[in-house]
């Protein structure tokens, strides 16, 4: 028998079983089978290879398997171009998780897929996960406010901890850039993330609940919301990733 397919997770049945958004309830449920792909690019405005990337990133809300992240750093501000996207935040997450992802170096552009240093984007991802993912995770937007629920299946190893992150991500912006290495070019951006938050770390075993006050929203740009899990320590692999765009 499949250990994912114990007792255990029959009381989450009805978690899994359900479609992956229910517009209605302003719900998502993450789906039996393979997690999504998570392609995080890190990226400037500040850096004149980045375009390229940018509008790669674009393409991937073509597909279903694949959750697209842009996360945009500051420290090619100092050239001359203010990229009004990235923050403190967002930068030193890509330093901390350079180990991690397999990096020798922080560099941009950056894809990192499914957790690991991807520099050959240009020529495809990783193929996606065939092996059911040991986490299932539940989204409810009530107001201003996210919730996530997480529970964890018997693939996970005894005394497992596992940890995640929130991101806010809005489509459809551009850009004139009036000075730097992209000077006098108008770019344009999706999946960009408006706010990055980490949530602290949990016992896999007993589940877990986070919330997310949401910041104010641009009404030009609809938002949606983004919660991964990971392993808490070691390669800090992603585990699970769901979108909700409510």
């Amino acid at each position: 028998m499949n250990p994912l397919l114990t007792p255990t997770l029959l009381a989450l049945a009805s978690m899994l079983a359900a479609p992956a958004a229910l517009a209605q309830s302003c719900q998502a449920r993450s789906a039996p089978g393979p997690a999504p792909l998570l392609v995080e690019l890190y990226t400037s405005e500040g850096c004149s290879s980045c375009p390229p990337a940018d509008r790669w990133l674009s393409t991937l809300s073509q597909r279903p398997d694949t959750i697209a992240l842009g996360f945009h750093v500051n420290y090619w501000d100092y050239i001359g171009w203010r990229d009004r996207f990235a923050t403190d935040a967002i930068t030193e997450r890509q330093k901390a998780n350079r180990v991690a992802t397999g990096s020798r170096q922080v560099y941009t552009p950056q894809v990192v897929a499914g957790g690991r240093d991807w520099p050959d984007w240009r020529g495809g991802l990783p193929r996606p996960a065939t092996t059911p993912s040991p986490v299932a995770l539940q989204l409810e937007r009530r107001g201003d406010t996210t919730l996530a629920r997480i529970a964890a299946a018997p693939g996970l190893a005894s005394g497992a901890a596992l940890a995640g992150w929130w991101a806010v991500v809005e489509d459809g912006h551009t850009s004139r850039v009036r000075s730097g290495e992209n000077a006098g070019e108008w770019l344009r951006h999706d999946h960009v993330v408006r706010h990055y938050e980490p949530v602290t770390g949990w016992a896999a075993a007993a589940g877990a609940e986070r919330s997310l006050k949401l910041p104010a929203a641009d009404p030009a740009h609809p938002r949606r919301v983004v919660f991964v899990v990971h392993e808490a320590t070691g390669q800090k692999r992603p585990l699970q990733a769901l979108s909700l765009g409510c």
